[in-house]
């Protein structure tokens, strides 16, 4: 059986999930115009070719944005830890 997540994780996979979103929609509008280009028949290697060089860089900036939003929720447990433990072992009264 798994341990319920804490909170610092709760928000890092909700970051990550819209992250993810964001750079899905990302890729699907900066693909628009090079689509336009490989239908025209024009430059279809060019537009494969920046088409290629974009999705490695858009990926590269999500992938910093994941790294930081790990960082930072290692800082927060770190941090706050043991409030959040302590607060989710006391039973409310």
């Amino acid at each position: 059986m798994s341990e319920p997540k804490t909170l610092a994780q709760q928000i890092e996979a909700a970051i990550d999930q819209g992250a993810t979103t964001v750079e899905q929609i990302h890729h699907a509008i900066a693909d628009l115009p090079l689509s336009a280009l490989e239908r025209s028949g024009l430059f279809e290697r060019t537009a494969e070719d920046v088409r290629s060089l974009q999705h490695a860089s858009i990926g590269a900036v999500y992938s910093v944005v994941r790294e930081i939003n790990h960082e930072v929720m290692n800082l927060a447990e770190e941090l706050l830890g043991g409030e959040f433990a302590e607060s989710r072992e006391s039973p409310r009264s």
